[in-house]
């Protein structure tokens, strides 16, 4: 993922890393769900390989306030720093949660990375690109 996409899995990362205030967007009830990359990949791969064709859903039914992803965010990553309620845009939607239920009946596939094994990851990688050492 790029850093400063504008995606808020990046956003909150970045910002945990610098320090910042992590910026949930109000009311902060609203729900996404997070793939992680390696299982999106592995999904796909099944997807290509095989004889179904049509829309089939990959992604992670596991569904996570904004405000749980910035407390998720806040404890593995910088415990000091600050949540914050800004402004939403009027069209954001209240809630993302993918039906999986063709991926895993014609594909044999559901993602096995959750949320909290995920972040890790991605801090790390965030923090190799920012030239931002954890402190120990």
């Amino acid at each position: 993922m790029n850093i400063d996409d504008g995606r808020v899995v990046s956003n909150f990362i970045a910002q945990a890393i610098r320090g910042e205030s992590l910026t949930v967007q109000l009311p902060g009830t609203q729900t996404r769900s997070f793939c992680y990359v390696s299982d999106m990949v592995d999904g796909l791969i099944r997807l290509m390989e095989g004889d179904n064709t049509g829309p089939i859903n990959i992604g992670n039914p596991g569904e996570f306030t904004m405000v749980e992803l910035a407390e998720t965010v806040k404890e593995l990553i910088n415990p000091n720093v600050k949540i914050i309620s800004v402004e939403n845009t009027p069209d954001d939607p209240r809630q993302r949660k993918p039906d999986i239920t063709k991926a895993k009946e014609l594909l044999g596939w559901e993602p096995k990375v959750k949320l909290r094994d995920g972040v890790p990851l991605m801090e790390e990688d965030f923090r190799q690109r920012l030239a931002v050492p954890k402190k120990v």
